[in-house]
Parts: structure tokens; sequence; C-alpha cells
């Protein structure tokens, strides 16, 4: 239990601070490149709407969709009513800079607690330097492995069905942990050779993908959005690493 108590607050330590980090780099990267494809995404949506309306039959012999119509129309006018069956989001301002606060700190908590676990498992000393080569792993892993198949993608841009693209994430990621262990931890050339195995596989299955994928956004601002989140997502690693191997020598395992 005491080793516990010391790996919890280790992780705690390292990812609000990684957290707290990621979340200003947050908002100098990736948020203005989200806030652009946002302007499409709603114009977009507009249109869509636009064009249905003017489609609608609107003089039917006995009146009754009409009426129907007329209904309809007026509960989308409602607030609140917009969007009755669409996903919930926050609203803009506070309400949305908090959920995003929130959503880095346990970001940064859960992958901490990843890193410190690991570094028990394996053992040996540890310190800043040891945990930024684990968070360059990790970034390797949780980022670049599955971005070769499913890259960050805009609002407003048409994707696979969800559960199919979590499905080869997980798959993706699996695979690029244990390639990467093989790697750096086998002792053997056919370690190595599964490892560079495992690396592949997913990419040869590929990823869910649509025959025709469109978004509304132009293709410049999505290509602009990879390399924010690619980019955030390397320094989050690499700040999380650092610190994860900080608070672990302190905490866990002095030198």
């Amino acid at each position: 239990m005491e080793l516990l108590r010391k790996l919890i607050f280790a992780a705690a330590a390292a990812g609000l601070i990684a957290g707290a980090f990621v979340t200003v780099v947050h908002q100098v990267s990736t948020v203005p490149v989200i806030l652009k494809a946002e302007v499409y995404e709603k114009a977009a949506d507009a249109a869509e709407a636009t064009a249905s309306t003017t489609t609608t039959p609107t003089t039917p012999t006995d009146g009754s969709s009409t009426a129907a119509s007329a209904a309809d129309s007026s509960m989308a006018n409602m607030p609140g009513m917009e969007h009755e069956a669409g996903e919930w989001e926050p609203a803009d301002g506070f309400q949305r800079n908090a959920f995003t606060v929130l959503a880095d700190l346990l970001t940064g908590v859960g992958f901490a607690l990843l890193l410190v676990s690991a570094f028990a498992l394996r053992g040996g000393a540890m310190n800043w330097q040891t945990g930024l080569y684990w968070g360059l792993a990790g970034f390797v892993a949780f980022t670049l492995a599955p971005g070769l198949g499913l890259p960050p993608e805009v609002p407003g841009t048409q994707a696979a069905p969800l559960l199919a693209r979590q499905v080869w994430w997980v798959f993706t990621v699996a695979a690029a942990c244990g390639g990467l262990a093989c790697l750096f931890f086998g002792r053997k050339p056919l370690w190595c050779l599964a490892g560079l195995a495992l690396l592949v596989v997913p990419h040869i299955v590929g990823a869910p993908q649509l025959d025709h994928a469109e978004s509304a956004a132009p293709e410049s601002i999505a290509h602009q959005f990879i390399v924010a989140v690619v980019i955030t997502s390397l320094v989050f690693w690499a700040a999380l690493g650092t610190l994860s191997g900080y608070f672990y020598q302190r905490f866990v395992k002095p030198a």
C-alpha cells in the first residue's frame, strides 16, 4: 500500500503539471485551428439545413403535412431544441475552456499512472532523462503510430464509424507498445523482428476509412491541424515523461 500511495502521488504531481502546461500549449496551437474549422462546419450545416427546407413539399392536398412542417419549424426555433438528437457540446467561453482544462489534467494524470507503473514493473534506476525517453516512446505509441492510419480530424470531417476506429486505434496502440518493448528490451534478433512486425501489422490491416470522405474545412486547415496536434502531443509526452521520471526518482525510488 505504501508503494501504491507513492506511485499515485508521483503520477498525480507529474500529470497535473504536464496537463496544465499542455493546456496553455493548446490555446496557442490547436484551439485557433479548431475555431477556424468550426466556422466552415457551421456554414456547411446551415447550407444543408437550407437545402433540406427548400426541397420539402409545402402544398399537400389536405394541409396536414404543412401543419406538421410548421410545428417542426417552431420546435427547431425553440432554445435547446436545435439539436435534439445531436451530441451535447459545452458552450463557448468559460464552460468550453473549463472542460478543456479538465480533460487535459485527467489525461495527464491517466498517462502518468501508466508511465510510473511501467517504471515500477521495469525496475532499475530512474531519473528525468530516462523518463524523457519513456515519454518519447509514449508519443510514438499513442500518437505517431495510430496517427499514420487515422490522422487527427478537424470539426466537420466525415469519418468511418466510431466503434471501428476505436477498435483499430486500441489495436494499433497495443501493438506499438509491444513492438517498442521487443525492440528495446529484447536481447535477441528474433525479438527485434517480432517488434518490427508488431509495428507494421496494424497498418497492413489498415485503418477503417470512408470511400469518399469529405471535410467542410479547406485542406490547408486540415493539414495545419494535423501538424499542430502532432507537435502539441510531442511536447506533452516529453514533459510528461520528464516529470514522471523526476517525481518517481524523488518519491518512489530515490537514487
